[in-house]
Formats: structure tokens, C-alpha cells, sequence
């Protein structure tokens, strides 16, 4: 298992293993079928982790890209140290350790960064990720009621945030 940063040539398994956890999982934000799989929009989040605006980290199993977290920077000049945090990895391997690895490399980057808050949202009942987030220092701040419809009803979701300056 190997985590690193993504580079072009990821591309079109990078997009294979986005509609294989849409497949997978209730908890990323499209359902099966709904992902663009436009080549070109993947190509260009790509690029843009290769400058250094924002981060996507992937964990490979040979040529298989297995599980991933990005990072999204912010652009105006008011939220430039903070970073938006979406993170999967395929059904096959989980509780291996990955999400912590990735984690760990996401800390790296924050702090080479000048990134001092990471925020992201979980499903309320997705305690395994829950539990991932708060290993790894962060806290919820708050409840999103009917944040999304997961087959047929509304599910809340925590927001959760890790600061680096407290």
C-alpha cells in the first residue's frame, strides 16, 4: 500500500475509483450514476493539487487506486488558511489503516501550507468516519439538519473541524 500525491497519469483510475465508491457506499455525496464522467474535469482537479492550490492524496494496491482525500483550499484571501476535507476509500480496504495514513500525510501538507483550519462533513450515522475524523483531532461544531436525502429520507450532518493554532 502506498499513499501519495496524484499525478496525471491517475486520471482515468483516479475517476474509476470515484464511481466505484458511488457504487459502494451511501455516504459520498453522489449516488451511482450521477458523477460527471467528463475526463477533463478530473484532469483539471489534477492539475490542480500538481500546482500546490489544493492536495489529493491517493492510496494505491498496485496499479489500483484504492482510496483518496483531497483537499480544497480557499480562494479568497479570508479563508486562504483553511481547507474543505472529502475522503473515501473502496469497501474492500477499509480498516487497514489507510484513512489514518492519509490523515497523517494531510497534516503534512496543512502545515507546509500555512493551513491552520481543515473542515469537512459527515453523515451523523457514518460513525466509522466519525471515529476516523476524531482520531485524527477533529471536533464537531455543529449539526446540519436534512443535509441530504439518502434513499428517500433526510440524514443530518456533522460539521467537523480541526484547528492547528489552538
Amino acid at each position: 500500500m502506498e499513499i501519495r500525491k496524484i499525478e496525471m497519469e491517475d486520471a482515468n483510475n483516479y475517476l474509476d475509483m470515484l464511481l466505484n465508491l458511488d457504487n459502494e457506499t451511501k455516504f459520498m455525496m453522489f449516488e451511482p450514476g450521477e458523477r460527471p464522467t467528463d475526463i477533463n474535469i478530473t484532469k483539471n482537479i489534477i492539475e490542480k493539487s500538481i500546482n500546490g492550490d489544493n492536495l489529493v492524496l491517493i492510496a494505491t494496491d498496485g496499479e489500483n487506486i484504492v482510496g483518496f482525500l483531497s483537499a480544497q483550499r480557499g480562494v479568497p484571501n479570508r479563508i486562504k488558511h483553511t481547507a474543505y476535507i472529502i475522503a473515501g476509500i473502496r469497501e474492500n480496504f477499509r480498516g487497514k489503516g489507510i484513512g489514518s495514513k492519509l490523515f497523517f500525510e494531510l497534516d503534512i501538507w496543512a502545515r507546509e501550507n500555512n493551513i491552520t483550519r481543515l473542515d469537512l462533513s459527515v453523515v451523523c450515522s457514518n460513525t466509522i468516519a466519525k471515529h476516523l475524523y476524531e482520531k485524527n483531532g477533529f471536533k464537531i461544531e455543529g449539526i446540519k439538519k436534512n443535509a441530504m436525502i439518502i434513499d428517500g429520507k433526510y440524514v443530518d450532518e456533522f460539521f467537523m473541524a480541526k484547528l492547528y493554532n489552538d
